[in-house]
């Protein structure tokens, strides 16, 4: 398989003296930043930048033919999305300083420090890759189409919010920064990755890892590998799934629950590309995309120790909230429909009919459990279904096993406390009693689509009632 090249647009090196050049070029590519075009010739600058786009321009003020402090002030203003890092040599700082007010994004004295060519080479690529973000998150949102709606296939909506965040993937897919995923149990974390690594275009795999209850040394040996004699039992050499990850994408969910100490080393593999196998003291590179995905809250997380700070704004460089199936009722529809047919084609069965009601009670139940749970209601519904229309009562029952405080009306008595105590507004006037029972009926009939079945179970009462009041509120002419 042929490796990605990093960064996938050249860096250009600018400057006269040959071997400074070749010892730059050495200490990139060493470091894994190997698409690099040497230029010894300050003319030749700008014709090649116009020529096809780069990431990033390192620079020499020194020159002759045109000097540094000439060509910096017409890159800045013809490309100002590229970052510029000026060389300059010990006795020239104050040179530098004067081109960072014309634009540069940082400078390099010489004799050039590996380490901080390095983390200044990397940090301009990520000032360059966020410029261009943002450049194509403008267009995406002016843009109602998708790009790439293959890359979308798995996820079943219709949702205006899950359409935003196909666009912002869009915007982010071929970058090469982390990605967070946040949101519940079930809401569909995994697919969100499978759907940035398929708009990512990489020619790797997606390798996914659950690092759940993974102790530090499991987590190092399961993505790093180790080499023989690492440990006790460790007879041959083992490759790392970071190595299976190359030019594709390594997805850690549960990245909540990752220990301290194995925090540290994948905020190395972020910040360097860099990580150990067990028993090494050579470091190996990694282009692997690092994407990463949680139910917990990491905000919390940070503020009780548990959870490195530095590490958690370097994974949410990018960060996408997913949002649960409750906030996304107009989809609950689609996923009955897809689940009852896949759930008859496991289980070699023919799709059962729906019944009418379906859509209505379950578009009323607040699915904690999110998409996940929706398809292990309908596979047990389908599993016990034998001939016409699937039971009703049947999930209910499932509703039931899984929330007894569930009263069929979407409005569990196990409520946060949130939606307990969100008041209803009054007007100026306060309502009669008749009032109130006028708004509850219409608000419930709305709810349940007009189904007096499942408003009657909104309101607590039974068919027959409502249908009284019903009548008796047309006599009244209030309804």
């Amino acid at each position: 398989m042929k490796p990605r090249i990093i960064p996938a647009l050249p860096i250009l090196l600018v400057d006269d003296e040959e071997l400074f050049l070749f010892s730059v070029e050495m200490s990139l590519s060493s470091n894994g930043i190997k698409n690099i075009e040497q230029i010894r010739d300050s003319r030749q600058l700008l014709p090649r930048m116009e020529k096809s786009p780069v990431s990033l321009v390192m620079l020499d003020i020194n020159m002759p033919y045109e000097s540094g402090l000439d060509l910096l002030p017409k890159i800045t203003e013809k490309y100002p999305g590229v970052p510029v890092v000026i060389i300059t040599a010990v006795n020239d700082v104050e040179s530098a300083v004067n081109c960072m007010k014309l634009g540069a994004y940082d400078y390099i004295v010489k004799p050039v420090d590996e380490n901080k060519l390095i983390s200044t080479i990397r940090r301009g690529l990520e000032l360059a890759e966020v410029k261009s973000e943002n450049e194509l998150l403008k267009q995406s949102f002016l843009r109602e189409e998708l790009e790439y709606p293959s890359a979308f296939n798995e996820i079943i909506t219709v949702s205006d919010n899950m359409k935003s965040i196909f666009r912002y993937i869009e915007a982010i897919g071929r970058t090469a920064l982390p990605v967070l995923v946040t949101g519940e149990t079930g809401a569909g974390k995994e697919l969100i990755a499978r759907s940035i690594h398929s708009v990512s275009g990489r020619t790797g795999e997606l390798v996914t890892v659950n690092v759940a209850g993974v102790d530090d040394n499991l987590f190092s040996d399961t993505l790093f590998g180790h080499r023989k004699g690492a440990f006790t039992s460790a007879d041959n050499e083992r490759k790392g799934l970071i190595e299976r990850a190359e030019s594709g994408t390594l997805f850690l969910d549960e990245i909540g629950d990752l220990s301290i100490e194995s925090q540290v080393k994948l905020l190395r593999l972020l910040q360097d590309g860099s990580y150990y196998p067990l028993g090494s003291d050579t470091a190996r590179l990694s282009d692997a995309r690092i994407i990463v995905a949680t139910h917990r809250d990491i905000r919390n997380l940070v503020q009780e120790n548990k959870f490195r700070q530095d590490l958690f704004y370097r994974l949410k460089s990018h960060h996408i909230q997913m949002p649960p199936l409750r906030k996304r009722k107009s989809d609950i529809p689609l996923l009955i429909d897809l689940f009852l047919e896949k759930a008859a084609r496991s289980l070699g069965k023919p799709v059962p009919t729906a019944p009418k009601q379906i859509h209505t009670l379950l578009s009323n139940y607040n699915f904690p459990g999110n998409i996940r749970e929706l398809e292990g209601i309908i596979f047990d519904a389908v599993s016990r279904h034998r001939t016409g229309i699937l039971s009703l009562e049947s999930i209910r029952n499932k509703i039931f096993e899984m929330d007894p405080d569930f009263n069929f009306d979407g409005f569990s008595q196990s409520a946060t406390a949130q939606e307990i105590e969100k008041p209803i507004i009054l007007k100026e006037k306060f309502p009669s009693l008749d009032e109130v029972e006028v708004f509850m009926i219409k608000e419930a009939l709305n709810r349940a689509d007009g189904n007096q079945t499942i408003a009657s179970d909104l309101l607590g009462i039974s068919r027959r009632a409502l249908n009284n009041r019903l009548q008796r509120k047309k006599r009244e002419e209030n309804f």
